[in-house]
């Protein structure tokens, strides 16, 4: 079995791939790995987490084979993991309230959704990112706290730097 098509360059593995690169086969776990810059055992962790789409019965031969869409939720799991900083029971609820916002814009994209029901779908989403704005929120307020506290230690060693540079007095 010849290896699958997937980028030479490990810098693509954190970004996603632009639409005109080719689409990449079905990928094994390890071929996943490789590309997202994690372990095979990451991903089954996000997996039994719910962050990630759970295996499917396995083909005959056994493989849990990923798609390209699978490849690019790792990826954007990781990239907002790395980004917010936040835990990954908050993570899901980031892409849980995500997830549903998607499955409100498929809704609202349709032409035969009646005005009242486009009202209901429009409050659904406005939950949905009130949510994430609200987990966003959080994480910037503890940030911000520990900045605070940087530059309160900050200005304190500097003032002692001073005290000790400061000729002495007789």
């Amino acid at each position: 079995m010849s290896g699958p098509a997937v980028p030479a360059s490990p810098s693509t593995a954190s970004t996603p791939m632009s639409a005109p690169e080719k689409t990449i086969p079905a990928l094994r776990i390890g071929d996943v790995a490789k590309l997202a810059g994690t372990t095979p055992r990451t991903i089954r962790y996000y997996e039994e987490l719910g962050l990630l789409p759970g295996a499917p019965e396995r083909p005959a031969g056994g493989h849990r084979l990923y798609t390209q869409a699978e490849v690019e939720r790792l990826r954007e799991v990781m990239r907002l993991k790395e980004l917010l900083g936040v835990s990954l029971q908050e993570l899901k609820e980031l892409l849980t309230a995500e997830e549903a916002r998607a499955a409100v814009r498929a809704e609202l994209r349709r032409e035969d959704v009646p005005p009242a029901r486009r009202a209901e779908l429009l409050s659904q989403a406005l939950g949905h990112i009130d949510r994430q704005i609200e987990l966003v929120e959080h994480r910037a307020a503890e940030l911000a706290k520990l900045h605070e506290e940087l530059s309160a230690t900050r200005k304190r060693v500097k003032r002692k730097l001073r005290e000790m540079q400061a000729p002495a007095s007789v």
